[in-house]
């Protein structure tokens, strides 16, 4: 029997290649729901990652973001990029994402997490992926430039690229223990924020969904059904895992106990809808909101 030319094409190009920058632990999740489909290949800086990406079903690479030239071996090997990696820790912009598109090939499709930062305050307001960014901070600027950058490499080399918006992300081994161990104070209910959440393994999710069923140049809201104010998360995860909820303090007094960095993220309040995720990209989330989430915590113990 004959064996016709699409099955040697098949053999001989075996399993499409896809690239992940930044394979961290979302991107540890993630490849359990692409390997059987990709060729994943997985970029890390420290060997000492090697192993474990292998063992989880990826081809390491060793490169540096922040290196140029080491990122050359990567120029044409995948046109499915899942683009994860944080952007640097000074500066107004992304110069990792700004080396990481000089190597992008022609017409490929990238996935880039982006935070729900680029929001500012919104004073508690239910935006869709309309709202007009408006970062307050130079973490969301720079993540703010990460994404213009790519929509820029988007229109010139005719890519598809979506961009997933993604707030706090929670899971079993990644919860505020240390925050509450030490009793860092919360906000009063008066000068509370609102603050979005999604568990990890739903984040995952949405990557693959929205790397199969995104639209082009289109932002997506990775966020759950919850609307919890931010002390009210704390609780929450604190009476999961049976430790003392953390003391309130109006803004005023936390501002004096608390570092800037955190109370940046005590300053912002705002709810975003998830329709466009949900009617788009078809997911229906595991746990819907943190409530779900935590049933699964409660054997966390204290140390």
């Amino acid at each position: 029997m004959k064996t016709s030319s699409k099955q040697k094409s098949g053999r001989t190009l075996g399993k499409p290649r896809l690239l992940i920058l930044g394979c961290g632990d979302v991107g540890m999740r993630l490849l359990p729901l692409l390997c059987a489909r990709y060729r994943v290949f997985a970029v890390t800086r420290d060997t000492a990652d090697v192993g474990v990406l292998r063992a989880a079903g990826a081809v390491p690479v060793l490169a540096d973001l922040d290196q140029p030239g080491t990122l050359r071996r990567l120029a044409g090997l995948a046109h499915t990029v899942i683009h994860l990696a944080p952007p640097p820790g000074t500066g107004e912009r992304d110069t990792r994402t700004r080396n990481v598109t000089a190597i992008l090939p022609e017409a490929a499709k990238v996935v880039y997490v982006s935070t729900t930062g680029v929001y500012g305050d919104l004073a508690g307001r239910l935006v869709d992926e309309t709202q007009p960014v408006a970062p307050r901070n130079i973490r969301a600027r720079r993540r703010v430039d990460a994404e213009r950058q790519l929509r820029g490499w988007a229109r010139r080399a005719h890519g598809h690229l979506a961009i997933l918006r993604v707030p706090g992300i929670y899971a079993a081994d990644r919860l505020p223990l240390e925050r509450l161990r030490q009793g860092t104070p919360a906000l009063d209910p008066a000068d509370d924020v609102y603050t979005n959440h999604i568990h990890a393994d739903d984040l995952a999710a949405l990557l693959r969904a929205a790397l199969y069923r995104g639209r082009p140049q289109r932002v997506y809201h990775a966020v759950d059904d919850s609307a919890m104010r931010m002390a009210e998360y704390f609780d929450a995860v604190a009476d999961a895992v049976g430790l003392p909820h953390p003391p309130r303090l109006p803004r005023a007094q936390l501002a004096q106990v608390v570092s800037p960095t955190l109370l940046s993220f005590m300053s912002e309040s705002r709810r975003l809808a998830n329709g466009r995720a949900k009617r788009e990209l078809g997911i229906r989330l595991r746990y819907p909101t943190v409530a779900d989430g935590l049933q699964n915590i409660t054997a966390i113990r204290q140390d």
